[in-house]
This record gives C-alpha cells, structure tokens and sequence, in this order.
C-alpha cells in the first residue's frame, strides 16, 4: 500500500476519525516517554497515589512541571497536527482521539470540543475535588518565589496538572466519547501511536470489527499491523501532508 491508497481512503471516507499518540508530536520535539531513552527510563513517574498521599511527591511533581523537565508542553504544532486540524476543518474527521497531553491539537486549531484527550492535558491543572480548572501562569510565581503547594482557590482542595497520571482513573467521559466515535466512524486513522497501551489501544479493533476501515502510519510496526487495511511505516508529517490537501 502506498501514500496514494491513504489519500483515496481519506477522500472516500464520510465519517473519520483520527487516533494519534506520541509519534505525531516528536516531530515538534517532544519525546516519547515510554520508549527507551524516553523520559520515563530518565525520570521514574510520579504514581497518583504518591502525589495525593505525600506533601514531598507533590512538590517534586511540582518542581517538574515548572522547570520544564517533563517536556510536555511548549512545543509548536508540526505539518501532522496542522493535516489533522485541516481535515477536521474540511468536516472530513469529526473527531481526534488524543493519548497526547501536549495541547497541540487544539494549537494547530482543532476544536477543544473535538479533541478527545484519553490521558489529560499538561496545559492547565484542575482540582482533584471540585475539578475547578486553574492556569499555569496563575500558579507559577507563587511556587517558585514562595515555594507554595497549589491549593484549589474555590474549595482548597489539591491541584495537579490536568494530565491522568500512572494509577489514576481513566476519565470516563472522553473514553465514552471515544468509544462512540470508534463505533460510528467509516476511517479510523491512525497516526503515531504503537498501539501497546490499553485500553485506549483498543478503540482501533473497536472500529474495525464495526465495519470501519484501518489505516495505520507510524515508524514502527504495530501489534495491530496485521488487522489494518493501510500500513505506512513513515514519518508523520511528510505523509500526512502529501496525503492531505493543504
């Protein structure tokens, strides 16, 4: 199969949808986390029950998200995510399903309410009680100048960036949203993910055993290869911006 079965694929399809994972945003230098020499084999994650149960945890997590250590953030969107936001654009895709937390969906000008982010968004934080949202920026000076642990300013509630992390409770909402979007799709596209991390992995064999098309671009193969219709072992933005009319 080749670049041009994608664009006919695409051209054909009525009802896409666009799974993406790490691979779309190496490209904007933001690393992949789980493969060797990735962040988490430099850096041992901070469990979710380490962060609510120890004050230490928690400015560690803290101290990492300010110093720009964990990398999730401050990249610009690359030609993948600009090709993913021109076919939501086009109404081609109406929904992307993101494991990514780096926001650059929605900076390359996709929707919010298009983008289902299945891990959370490193962009904001939120109360873990009440789930009032909280900016970066408003929480910054007060950790670094004073060294204070955000609190929840509506019920002082703990705080952390809106990212789900290891041990934490996938977000039911944005999974019953992807699951809907999975079944209801005609294309399920998807864009460099390796398919290993469940269950979000899961939603690709839940569009295809419903009729929808596969099609997978990424530079490794996949556990999936052998179910997909189209598989592209390449680089991202190349193929998806030959591939999509700009």
């Amino acid at each position: 199969m080749s670049r041009s079965d994608l664009a006919r694929m695409i051209d054909e399809a009525r009802r896409m949808v666009v799974f993406t994972g790490a691979g779309i945003s190496t490209e904007s230098g933001i690393p992949d986390f789980r493969s060797p020499g990735g962040v988490w084999s430099k850096m041992k994650p901070i469990y979710f029950q380490e962060f609510v149960g120890d004050a230490a945890k928690r400015r560690e997590a803290w101290t990492r998200t300010f110093s720009g250590t964990a990398r999730w953030t401050g990249a610009a969107p690359n030609a993948g995510h600009h090709a993913v936001a021109r076919l939501v654009a086009a109404g081609k895709a109406r929904a992307v399903i993101t494991q990514n937390v780096d926001n650059l969906h929605q900076d390359s000008g996709v929707p919010a309410d298009k983008v289902i982010e299945l891990h959370g968004n490193a962009s904001y934080a939120m109360c873990l009680e009440c789930e009032e949202r909280h900016e970066l920026a408003e929480l910054k000076d007060s950790f670094l100048k004073a060294g204070e642990i955000p609190y929840c300013r509506r019920c002082g509630g703990l705080v952390k960036t809106a990212v789900i992390s290891f041990g934490q409770s996938m977000p039911q909402e944005p999974m019953a949203r992807a699951q809907q979007a999975s079944l209801s799709c005609d294309l399920f596209l998807v864009l460099g993910s390796s398919l290993a991390v469940h269950p979000a992995a899961g939603f690709p064999l839940i569009a295809k055993r419903n009729g929808a098309l596969l099609a997978i671009v990424n530079r490794e193969p996949t556990e999936l290869d052998p179910y997909a219709d189209l598989v592209l072992h390449e680089e991202i933005g190349a193929v998806m911006t030959e591939v999509v009319a700009a």
